[in-house]
């Protein structure tokens, strides 16, 4: 498997992504009472949908709406809830006819709903836990495999300790990858997830966005690093707007590094940021004379 060239494009529902060309921004909607920075937000159905539709305008190519949340320590939910959450979103996206939609699931029968429904993309963040994922997955466009290796018992995920966390992570993806094509999924449509954030320190999670390229011979990369602990840490500040600020720095690391899709929840300063950054690594900047605010 090493070695091998990763998708050069993926699709979602009625959009098409070039990859390499320009840095496929995710929005995320979190239908949820308890996840870390925005639970109970977006909970009611026409909320939610207001926001997916607001992080479209703010130039979101994908929105990935979740009714579970995946913070250390959050309660699981049972499928039946997760699915009363999702349903009416869901089905009022459908409506709205945007087909651009990836559902953040680890449940095989929570993923098969969202498809019926018009979902494209299955963000499984437990890379493939549930044993009947795959054969879900062979009906969606993509699907995101992450990894994230379980915390000590007792304590919280920063504790897991990596000798070398490209390495294990690599090693964890390539055998994820290849046990799902040998299950039958299409290769060029799974998409790989470094886990930034999950189970991993500080200096674990800069190492991985700062070293995205090792693993973009796999499949495309998508990295998550909106407004997690570690951004927190590095900037001596819990601010949301802060962890905003941080997490377009993060974005920007990553997509240099060699990411293809980055899952944030603040769309609009993203996007910008990775225009500049993708019109410059595809040559798409003016060589004529640049004139001044001044001029």
């Amino acid at each position: 498997m090493a070695g091998a060239s990763a998708a050069s494009a993926l699709r979602c529902g009625d959009r098409c992504f070039d990859i390499g060309r320009r840095t496929v921004v995710m929005g995320i909607v979190n239908v949820t009472p308890d996840s870390f920075s925005d639970g109970g937000h977006h909970l009611d159905a026409a909320d939610a949908y207001d926001h997916a539709m607001r992080l479209l305008e703010d130039g979101a190519d994908v929105v990935d709406v979740g009714a579970e949340s995946t913070r250390p320590g959050a309660t699981p939910v049972a499928a039946s809830e997760e699915l009363r959450r999702l349903v009416p979103v869901l089905q009022r996206l459908a409506d709205a006819g945007v087909r651009c939609v990836s559902v953040d699931t680890y449940k095989a029968d929570v993923a098969r709903a969202a498809l019926d429904l018009g979902a494209a993309w299955i963000n499984d963040t437990s890379a493939l836990a549930d044993p009947e994922m795959i054969t879900v997955a062979r009906g969606a466009d993509a699907l995101v495999v992450m990894h994230q290796r379980p915390m000590r018992a007792g304590r919280p995920g920063d504790d897991v300790v990596y000798e070398d966390v490209v390495a294990e992570v690599r090693r964890h993806l390539l055998a994820v990858v290849a046990g799902a094509v040998e299950q039958g999924m299409s290769r060029d449509r799974i998409i790989i997830d470094p886990g930034i954030g999950f189970g991993k320190s500080v200096d674990d999670n800069v190492r991985l966005l700062e070293r995205v390229g090792d693993l973009s011979d796999i499949a495309p990369v998508l990295v998550g690093p909106s407004r997690k602990r570690f951004l927190a840490a590095i900037t001596a500040s819990d601010d949301i707007a802060d962890r905003d600020a941080a997490t377009v720095g993060a974005c920007c690391l990553a997509a240099t590094s060699g990411a293809s899709i980055v899952r944030v929840h603040s769309v609009r300063q993203v996007r910008h940021a990775l225009d500049v950054i993708d019109a410059a690594r595809c040559g798409r900047v003016s060589e004529g004379p640049v004139r001044s605010d001044a001029d």
